[in-house]
């Protein structure tokens, strides 16, 4: 591309382009990285450098840019019709995919409602949980159970059982009340316990608000093996299924939030399968489509499904939809990447590939004196940095340190996004050996630059 096109394209961005996420006065200070296309596990920019895409893409792409098999499922489908609406009746991909979702989902799960995104994905779960208790002639359930430093999207009521103020805090008036429990972050743990010696003292401040509330509580909501967004928080073995069990015996519904861990991020199709949990709700997004289309899926079992059927007069529709849900190219490319799954063994190679990837992470990064935890699952997990490794002191927030590092990684050719001073690693699940310790090496020598002579290594 000629200079002078990018020199538009840029000026462009920083005029009318606001970014998510971004504070834009600093990012208007920084040359902005602008991607032209991508090619298989690397994006492309307009000077024509190559990166390594280290955060698939917000941890939506599984199996490369511009897949052949994908392409072509897309192209089929636009030859046939891009969209028609869901509302009244069906079209051929959303049956077939509905189809599919159901065979690989955890068991119970029957029934599948579209949406476009994993925000919406967790809003119409909990308003199903809602609305179903309503139905069963509770309508005294009305509250919600999420867990701190939990994430589950940005529209109002995901936000309200979300728990991160950072992101969230100014909205407080907006939302509506929501029982918190404590985070299972086993290197920071908020009850001051130590993990060898605590037996889930997590759980049990969980299961304790869980049963004194449960007449109130509509459903208790979790994401499975890590709370993502919340600094990739590694769950304790025997957390999730200890929360489930105790949803059971409460009598309340459990929904899992499986959009950032579900498709195979973990080293199973979904992150439930970990400790064979079976929600009554579960919501998935990004991987759906292969990180190609807004895609999003909330799965029901019979009984929740059932909840909302009768007649006419009973006035039981769920009344909730979107312009888009079922798209036909979105879910043509949904198809697809299933069908990938099965043609690439891609859970079989995530985990034989993990096990490499977290031995050279152990190596080479865990060792670091500004590494404070490493904590990875299959393809999916993150580093933190701590000014100081010995107390677990972080960096002040206004140095923008895991910023830097993904600025260093950057000028190295690997493409990287931080949490704070998290740095996620979620690369796609067709990520090559090579790749991988691409991403290790880079990841070292990156935190080395912004970090080194503040303490020896």
């Amino acid at each position: 591309m000629r200079e002078a096109d990018i020199r538009r394209l840029r000026e462009t961005d920083a005029a009318h382009v606001w970014h998510p996420f971004t504070q834009m006065h600093g990012y208007q200070d920084e040359q902005p990285l602008v991607i032209e296309r991508g090619e298989g596990n690397y994006l492309v920019d307009v000077e024509g450098r190559r990166y390594f895409d280290g955060v698939s893409s917000l941890w939506a792409n599984l199996h490369g840019h511009c897949r052949p098999e994908i392409n072509r499922a897309i192209s089929r489908q636009l030859e046939k019709i891009a969209h028609s609406t869901l509302l009244g009746h069906a079209n051929v991909p959303s049956i077939e995919l509905a189809r599919r979702l159901v065979g690989c989902a955890p068991a119970g799960l029957n029934h599948v409602f579209y949406s476009d995104s994993g925000s919406e994905a967790m809003e119409i779960a909990l308003k199903i949980a809602f609305a179903y208790w309503r139905h069963k002639g509770e309508a005294g359930r009305t509250k919600f159970v999420g867990i701190a430093e939990g994430y589950h999207g940005d529209t109002v009521g995901s936000v309200s059982v979300g728990g991160i103020d950072l992101f969230h805090a100014m909205f407080r008036p907006l939302l509506f009340e929501t029982f918190h429990v404590p985070a299972p972050n086993c290197y920071r743990c908020p009850l001051g316990a130590s993990r060898k010696s605590c037996d889930l003292a997590c759980l049990a401040e969980a299961e304790k608000v869980i049963r004194l509330h449960a007449p109130e509580i509509a459903a208790v909501c979790a994401e499975p093996v890590f709370l993502a967004a919340g600094g990739m928080i590694m769950q304790p073995d025997g957390y999730l299924a200890g929360l489930r069990k105790a949803a059971r015996n409460a009598g309340v519904l459990f929904i899992a939030d499986e959009v950032a861990v579900g498709f195979g991020r973990t080293g199973r199709m979904f992150g439930c399968s970990h400790e064979k949990v079976e929600p009554d709700i579960l919501a998935c997004a990004k991987g759906l489509s292969g990180g190609y289309l807004p895609l999003a899926a909330t799965l029901v079992t019979d009984e929740v499904y059932g909840a909302f059927l009768g007649g006419y007069a009973d006035r039981r529709t769920f009344y909730h939809g979107h312009t888009y849900t079922g798209n036909q190219l979105a879910c043509a490319a949904a198809l697809a990447s299933l069908d990938i799954f099965n043609a690439d063994e891609v859970i079989e190679g995530v985990r034989t590939k993990s096990r490499r990837f977290i031995e050279r992470l152990d190596r080479h990064v865990r060792r670091l004196w500004h590494v404070g935890d490493v904590r990875v699952k299959g393809l999916f997990g993150g580093v933190e940095l701590v000014r100081d490794r010995e107390t677990k002191e972080p960096y002040p927030f206004e140095s923008r340190t895991g910023h830097q590092v993904c600025l260093a990684a950057r000028r190295r050719g690997v493409f990287l996004r931080p949490l704070g001073d998290v740095l996620p690693l979620v690369p796609p699940l067709s990520s090559t050996q090579e790749d991988l310790d691409l991403l290790v090496a880079v990841l070292a020598d990156s935190i080395r630059e912004v970090t080194e002579g503040d303490q020896p290594f």
